[in-house]
């Protein structure tokens, strides 16, 4: 599904306050029932059906009924939690059209507060690998309810330490700007995959490039475990730009040489096939790690970044999943890499639009038009919050006074129309279709007492007439 940022500005406060107690009751619980969404969320029973109802129309949840009535968050509402975080914090003001789609992530343009353009990276792991993972794997004995979207927060909370650490020390990867649930704010790079080159200018010396970046990263106590064309950006000077990094592994991995091989292999494979270039010496793992051995200097990155939430087990299970998903994609079954459908996405998000030329990148701004953003600081601690949690999609319990992650006032409002804009749902009045009304609880309680305070006078009146005509008739019978 693509991220649509015209949704989430007419999203209310009280259906964030309701998506985040779906989210919140997702640590325990599969299907979260309704009664428990009501006690977090802190709404009524009639009010939270209603929200509900209205998040199920715009995919934000799920719903399953048959064995177990319960909601479930989708990765749609997840974006939305994550975006309206970010929103909050000022690291992002407005989302643009989709740059790549993979099976593991999407990554769009975005724009910072300050009119920066960055890319915005949202993690999308495969639910069937992850199922298969939960067979083979162990780790889940205490968390049997932990569900696709808490690995892919994982992996976002890895890739993002990973980053900051490499770009410390200066390696050839974007800046990492900031990091919310399973989505990454980084700096874009105004460069190309490789795969989408059919000659170099200089394929020499870009060969020789990969190879001392490949071995420059095993000195420093990693392998990248995905070092190929698809997550390589190259630019106009032939610059090599390396992205990607949530199936990292250490040296002292039982798999790493095998994952060191194989991202050598795969770009000898490409420059070969590709390039018509044929390798006849590559650097080779042992001959990498006699070379940290002999070094009197630790390796930089000997110790692994510290990711809150992630231990041993949950990055072996993190990597496992990577793994599957590129198993199935080097047998055919489907794209893997977030730039497998660069040139394909790009046409489907309106690069042939003719308003493409003015704004190249879609830019779609959070807030509503005319009004302002969540304040800063009520939401801060609910984006601390959800990084903090490790058992499942996780935040803070929603303060009273939380701000709306789309500028649309609270439910005050929700019963006008807007005449410059009209929020999802709705229907502009000027086409000759009514404007759908959407009736708040208070209404439903004023319609409501009206309806029970007719009702027995109608029958009292009935009364009254049967009493006057019995009257009517004793006194003729008198007369």
């Amino acid at each position: 599904m693509k991220l649509d940022p015209t949704i989430f500005r007419y999203v209310t406060r009280e259906e964030f306050r309701v998506l985040q107690a779906v989210e919140m009751g997702m640590r325990n619980h599969e299907l979260v029932p309704v009664p428990l969404i009501e006690t977090i969320a802190k709404v009524n029973r009639g009010c939270t059906y209603k929200i509900l109802q209205t998040l199920l129309r715009h995919k934000l949840v799920g719903h399953e009924g048959k064995k177990y009535d319960g909601y479930r968050l989708t990765y749609f509402g997840y974006d939305f939690l994550a975006l309206r975080a970010l929103l909050a914090r000022g690291t992002i003001v407005a989302v643009g059209r989709r740059l790549g789609v993979g099976k593991e992530s999407d990554v769009h343009y975005c724009q910072g507060a300050d009119g920066e353009v960055l890319a915005l990276k949202l993690h999308r792991l495969g639910r069937v690998s992850f199922r298969a993972i939960k067979e083979k794997r162990d780790y889940l004995q205490h968390r049997q309810h932990a569900s696709w979207m808490y690995m892919a927060r994982l992996a976002a909370m890895k890739e993002f330490a990973y980053m900051k650490a490499l770009k410390d020390e200066g390696f050839p990867v974007p800046t990492p700007v900031d990091q919310n649930r399973h989505c990454v704010i980084m700096s874009f790079i105004h460069a190309v995959p490789l795969f989408h080159l059919r000659t170099l200018r200089h394929p020499n010396q870009v060969l020789e490039r990969l190879m001392r970046l490949l071995v420059r990263l095993a000195r420093a106590g990693i392998v990248h475990g995905d070092f190929n064309e698809f997550n390589l950006m190259i630019n106009k000077d032939e610059k090599v730009t390396l992205i990607d990094f949530p199936q990292i592994i250490h040296l002292s991995h039982e798999n790493a040489k095998d994952h060191f091989d194989r991202d050598v292999r795969s770009i000898c494979e490409f420059f070969r096939k590709r390039i018509n270039i044929d390798v006849e010496q590559w650097p080779t793992f042992d001959e990498v790690m006699a070379e940290v051995a002999a070094s009197p200097e630790a390796p930089v990155l000997a110790n692994a970044p510290v990711v809150e939430g992630l231990g041993r087990r949950e990055d072996a299970v993190l990597v496992a999943a990577h793994e599957e998903d590129r198993g199935r994609r080097e047998d055919g079954e489907g794209a893997g890499s977030e730039g497998e459908e660069d040139s394909s996405s790009a046409e489907e998000d309106g690069a042939t639009d003719p308003e493409a030329k003015e704004n190249p990148e879609g830019f779609q701004p959070l807030h509503a038009p005319g009004e302002q953003g969540p304040h800063a600081g009520e939401l801060e601690a609910e984006a601390e919050a959800a990084g903090a949690s490790g058992d499942a999609p996780a935040g803070g319990e929603p303060p009273a006074g939380e701000g709306n992650g789309g500028g649309q006032p609270g439910s005050d409002s929700d019963d006008s129309s807007s005449e410059a804009s009209d929020g999802p749902g709705q229907v502009n009045v000027k086409s000759g279709r009514r404007t759908r009304h959407r009736q708040t609880a208070k209404e439903a309680r004023k319609n409501l007492q009206k309806q029970q305070k007719q009702r027995p006078a109608k029958a009292n009146n009935s009364k009254a007439k049967e009493l006057r005509k019995a009257k009517h008739e004793i006194r003729d019978f008198m007369c």
